[in-house]
Order: C-alpha cells, then structure tokens, then sequence
C-alpha cells in the first residue's frame, strides 16, 4: 500500500462503500488536521471511538440513521454514536429527554446507562455530521471536511439501499433531508430533543413508535428500544 493511501480503520462494508471519500484530497486535508490536532489538544471520542457507529452498524445492516451534530465535548462522555454516553456518564440534558419521549411513546423505562450502543448493534446508524471535537469547545471540527464526508454516508445510504428511516431532530438535521430520496425511505423531522426547543414539537413527536411502523410495514424486524 503506497505512503499516501489511507487505510481507515472502519468496518469493512463502510471501507468499500466510501473509499472514494478516503481518496479525496479533502479527506487527506482532513486527515493532516486531526493528526495535529489529537497532537495539541484534547479531542473527543478517543482516535479508536471515531468511527464506532459505523463499526457498530455495518453499511448492508442500516435500518434507521439517527442525525447529530457534534460529539458532546466533555471528558468521559462521546464514544463515536450520536446522542449516546459512555456507561456511568450523567445523561447529558438532550438525551434525558430522548429517553423522556422514548417512555411517553412506547413504555421504556428510564435506562441505568445512557449507552446506545444496543441500538447501533440492531441496525441503528447513531451518526453525527462532525465525528471529533476539542475539549469543551462545541463546533471547534465543523467546517474541516467531516461534513463532506457524513453527507456522503447519507447520500450513499440513500442511494444504494431502500426502506430507511432517518431520523432528523432539529433545524441542522433537518437541512439534510435534501441528501434523502424520500420516495424510498421514510424521513421524519422534529425540534431538537435540546432543552431549549424540546417543548416546540420533539415531545409528543413519537419517533420511537413511528420508526417501527414503517419497519414493520416493510418486513424489517423492529428496534427493541430497551437499554437495560
């Protein structure tokens, strides 16, 4: 493999669907970046976590893509899935009321971990648009490439599969439905689950049961929302 190939270390369907994107000068730009940036500063979730969604949730095996923004930018708490803490980490204050509307929708009690990784492992992409962050320092990574990139990973879902729920909470998100060929998935929008706009139309939205439904319509199994 010559010097200036990248060989991500990403789940191995994701590694094909997207090596055009690896072999983008901005990808190699973005690269050089975060080298120097992991160098001098703290950045989160660790170097190993940045592509876990996608590890978790492999290309061929999307059934749901829940947008985020950034990785949250306090120590202990991204690990590379949107929305979702590490074990033993305080709910941040839009994933309490995530798990708010998940109780008020289908039942789920409040979980002891705010880990969603058993979400991610049933088919559920828990992608953010910029995948790093510095320390305490929210959007300090956008505008470096990885935007490129996670619009790339929708379009290429959107494409290349059929039946896909996207999830889009929040004006950010919802800018991407422009990405999504909504005559062959289903995209449901609302307010961010954020404090400041939970109360404008993310509670009482029903994302929960209504991704199941579609899913089931389509002869896909349901998400078994249940954390503990």
């Amino acid at each position: 493999m010559s010097e200036n190939r990248i060989d991500p270390k990403i789940e191995a369907s994701w590694k094909t669907a997207l090596m055009d994107q690896f072999e983008a000068a901005y990808f190699s730009e973005l690269r050089d970046f975060l080298k120097k940036e992991y160098k001098e500063h703290r950045i989160y979730p660790a170097g190993p976590d940045i592509f876990k969604a996608f590890d978790l949730t492999p290309f061929d095996q999307v059934k749901v893509v829940i947008l985020g923004q950034d990785p949250y930018h306090r120590p202990g708490q991204a690990h590379g899935l949107s929305f979702s803490v590490q074990d033993g980490v305080p709910f941040p204050p839009s994933l309490r009321n995530i798990f708010q509307e998940l109780k008020t929708d289908v039942g789920v009690d409040l979980p002891a971990s705010g880990n969603l990784a058993k979400w991610a492992e049933q088919g559920v992409l828990m992608l953010n648009a910029t995948l790093t962050v510095r320390h305490k320092t929210a959007g300090s990574h956008q505008k470096k490439g990885w935007e490129t990139f996670t619009d790339a990973c929708i379009r290429k879902l959107s494409e290349q599969h059929e039946q896909i729920v996207y999830v889009l909470w929040g004006n950010y998100a919802r800018a991407k439905a422009e990405l999504i060929d909504n005559a062959k998935h289903l995209v449901i929008e609302s307010a961010h689950p954020s404090p400041f706009s939970a109360h404008n139309g993310f509670f009482g939205s029903k994302p929960f049961s209504k991704v199941n439904a579609y899913l089931e319509e389509h002869g896909k199994s349901p998400v078994d929302w249940r954390l503990d």
